[in-house]
């Protein structure tokens, strides 16, 4: 049983969405425990004048805050994201009444459900997944990295190279500056709760053997990655009982968060050996195969859509996967190889449905 609670002090219209919103989660099967501690989901009324944030005791605990508007904004990115970021949402709800409802991710993904038959069964549908996914974002640092890598070899030049053309293309957004909104509290809280350095968008990989692969830092330049356990990590496993990433780091670094997307590369590697490095980019390409659902970043569940996909392709070692409402996330042989291939390919808007 999934636990869901109200927070906030909703405007009268604002209610009456909540109410109808929380008859159709109890019907898909969330009860609604005002009191829970941890709850799997809580429902935040926000307004623009206070988008005050629900403070969560538990990393799973997901966030939708539901913000009252007259219309919808022209550019929902520029004006309903900062919303976004000061309520310490997973999602936003931008609602306008009699009109529908458009949600805004982190992964900046936007998307609407019109108001009309079935519309909160709709919500309550968009909302249960992702409300319900697992996060892997815990990481383990071991000081075991042998001392040849400690200032990296060909396969994190390769990377070097990688994240050079990325910018050069004009695909590397510049990180959200959440530091110039939340307060220096909200933003200690925010770290502490999802590890991040920034939001910074995109990620990429490259195996190293059998068991490990490099791979980009959570919130670095990625069209500079130079230091070894700062700018790039050596991933060595997975632990299950621990929900955690281990990671393999010199002993003379503090290191950095290894990217939110590590759990995917892993399953991706472990099992198709076949696959030398992997990308992931927000853009796309015509005719791809795309996830079901827009599963929030560091899940388990979007790790397993995406190596579906992956196992689902013709050639799982040269597969190209989109994540709805996303991007992409692209396999190859190496990462000059899949550089090589996607060029002049690649569409710069996401499609969001």
């Amino acid at each position: 049983m999934w636990e869901y609670l109200i927070h906030g002090e909703p405007s009268p219209k604002v209610q009456a969405f909540l109410e109808g919103l929380g008859k159709a989660l109890e019907a898909q099967g969330f009860h609604h425990n005002p009191k829970a501690e941890a709850p799997n989901l809580v429902l935040n009324a926000i307004s623009p004048e206070n988008p005050k944030p629900y403070r969560r005791r538990a990393q799973a605990t997901f966030v939708a805050s539901v913000l009252e508007l007259p219309r919808f904004p022209e550019d929902p990115l520029k004006e309903l994201y900062p919303y976004l970021v000061r309520a310490l949402s997973n999602v936003l709800l931008a609602y306008v009444p009699h009109q529908g409802v458009k949600f805004l991710t982190l992964e900046l993904g936007h998307y609407d459900e019109p108001n009309g038959e079935g519309f909160y069964e709709r919500v309550a549908g968009r909302l249960k997944p992702i409300a319900c996914s697992r996060l892997v974002i815990h990481n383990v640092f071991h000081t075991d990295l042998e001392p040849e890598l400690w200032q990296g070899d060909a396969l994190t030049e390769s990377m070097y190279r990688a994240g050079k053309k990325l910018k050069e293309w004009d695909l590397l957004p510049a990180p959200f500056p959440i530091e110039e909104i939340l307060s220096p509290e909200d933003l200690r809280h925010v770290k502490r709760l999802y590890g991040i350095g920034g939001l910074s968008y995109g990620n990429l990989s490259v195996r190293k053997d059998e068991r490990r692969f490099w791979m980009s830092a959570s919130g670095v330049d990625k069209a500079n990655l130079k230091e070894i356990g700062r700018d790039i990590l050596m991933v060595k496993d997975y632990d299950p009982e621990e929900n955690a990433i281990l990671l393999s780091v010199p002993p003379h670094v503090e290191p950095r968060r290894v990217s939110v997307d590590a759990i995917e590369h892993w399953m991706i590697y472990r099992e198709h050996p076949g696959v030398g490095a992997i990308l992931h980019v927000h853009a796309w390409m015509e005719g791809v195969p795309a996830t079901p659902f827009n599963y929030p970043c560091g899940t388990y569940e979007l790790a397993q859509a995406v190596a579906e996909k992956v196992r689902e392709a013709p050639d799982p070692t040269r597969a190209v996967v989109g994540l709805k409402n996303h991007g992409l996330t692209i396999t190859g042989r190496s990462l000059d190889e899949i550089m090589e291939r996607i060029e002049g390919r690649l569409i710069r808007t996401v499609p969001m449905t």
